[in-house]
């Protein structure tokens, strides 16, 4: 049996059995409605549907949630069998603290009762995911934005940068702003996120977006409840607001910026490799117009240095930008399994969860 590889993000959890040329098996929402019981409330009328997120930001927070998620991920959505467990590879966002690292590894083979185990950086494994073993990652996710430099297949954590910003909070900028030209309206949060999806775009640089503030063409939105909004200027606020923060209220540099100072910090011979080798990954970098604005924004930056872009493999699914660490999970899995790399249950038991930090890196 085939390892299974799990990448839970803060929106989306992607999980199946390593096939790097294919997408994953399950993609499915992270955040689980709570069931209430019988009993467990006195007055039903009151009831709320209660939901939970089990990872916040790109960590786990709730692990009893995340138990009960992977529960039904392995066992009824990829069939595994109580008793006959198989191996599993998780994906690592950037900085996950060691304890959060050593509590997975814990419930993993106390729990789950795995036969191997394995874990790797994001980074990395969307650099493998291009052919890559050295680069620059910016992974824009729905909870987070990581810039990390790799180099031979090791994140640079001097240099790296994690910012507590991510897809969540264009979405809440968005129904803000959609807020102040429809006010009679009220939008779902979710339905936010699907007009972010339809409609947001980069304009071509800082002066294009100004001149949307005189000039910006109306667009007729039918909610599913018949609501009618205009949608005009908004939607080019939500990719501007990645090169110029201060539109979230931050004292930031913007993204472009940010990837720079970070492959700056990087011993200089090494800055060529990093430079040629920028992969966008996560769903906010496929935005209409955002390579464009990128790549026009790092001529800015400096006249000097020109960075490249990373094209998908052409064997490699379209989307692959979205799951791109998933799949390098899935190259990664059929290398440190086979050659015994993984940590086994033996060696879990005379060790303990610390021993995650000495074989997976």
């Amino acid at each position: 049996m085939e390892a299974v590889v799990v990448d839970a993000g803060s929106k989306l959890l992607k999980a199946g059995f390593a096939a790097p040329d294919q997408d994953p098996a399950m993609i499915i929402p992270t955040k689980m409605k709570r069931v209430v019981e019988d009993g467990d409330i006195d007055d039903s009328s009151a009831f709320e549907e209660a939901t939970v997120d089990p990872v916040v930001r790109g960590f786990i927070k709730d692990w009893d949630a995340m138990e009960d998620l992977l529960r039904h991920v392995l066992y009824t959505g990829l069939g595994w069998e109580m008793g006959e467990e198989g191996q599993i590879l998780f994906t690592d966002p950037l900085s996950t603290p060691k304890v959060v690292r050593e509590q997975l590894v814990q419930m993993m083979f106390e729990t789950f009762n795995v036969s191997g185990f394995y874990a790797s950086e994001q980074a990395v494994l969307s650099l493998y995911a291009v052919g890559r073993i050295s680069g620059c990652t910016i992974d824009i996710g729905h909870g987070k934005i990581d810039i990390a430099p790799v180099c031979e297949g090791a994140v640079q954590h001097i240099a790296s940068k994690r910012f507590e910003i991510g897809g969540i909070d264009l979405t809440n900028l968005l129904a803000q702003e959609l807020w102040k030209t429809n006010p009679q309206v009220y939008i779902d949060i979710n339905e936010v996120e699907k007009l972010k999806e339809q409609y947001a775009c980069c304009a071509e640089d800082q002066s294009s977006f100004d001149g949307t503030l005189n000039s910006c063409p109306k667009e007729k939105h039918i909610l599913p409840d018949g609501q009618i909004i205009w949608i005009d200027r908004q939607r080019y606020i939500v990719g501007e607001a990645l090169f110029q923060p201060s539109i979230l209220g931050l004292e930031e540099y913007g993204i472009v910026e940010q990837l720079f100072r970070s492959i700056m910090t990087v011993s200089p011979e090494l800055h060529r490799q990093l430079i040629d080798n920028i992969v966008l990954c996560g769903g906010t970098a496929s935005m209409a117009g955002f390579e464009e604005r990128f790549q026009k924004e790092a001529i800015l930056c400096s006249s000097s240095i020109r960075p490249s872009l990373v094209k998908p493999p052409e064997y490699m699914p379209e989307n692959l930008a979205n799951n791109s660490a998933w799949m390098g999970g899935a190259i990664l899995a059929k290398v440190v399994f086979p050659q015994n790399q993984h940590i086994t249950k033996a060696e879990y038991d005379e060790t303990g969860p610390s021993i995650v930090h000495r074989k997976c890196f």
